[in-house]
């Protein structure tokens, strides 16, 4: 899932699919945009924008895929 598809959602089942609230995430997302706008851009650019790259890290570290 995208978060185009998941910022919809109730927030319980936000949390249920990711493990964190919403206003979480949005905090989370902010500190990640902040270190990334500092960063040194070498390489290929990412395929997934920095939300769908968040939201697939915390989905992960929710349910350990294995």
């Amino acid at each position: 899932m995208t978060y185009e598809q998941v910022k919809s959602l109730k927030s319980e089942d936000f949390k249920r699919l990711c493990g964190v609230r919403p206003d979480t995430f949005n905090e989370m997302l902010e500190v990640v945009r902040s270190l990334h706008r500092t960063k040194q851009k070498t390489g290929r650019p990412g395929k997934l924008s920095l939300e769908d790259q968040l939201l697939m890290t915390l989905e992960y570290w929710r349910e350990y895929r294995t």
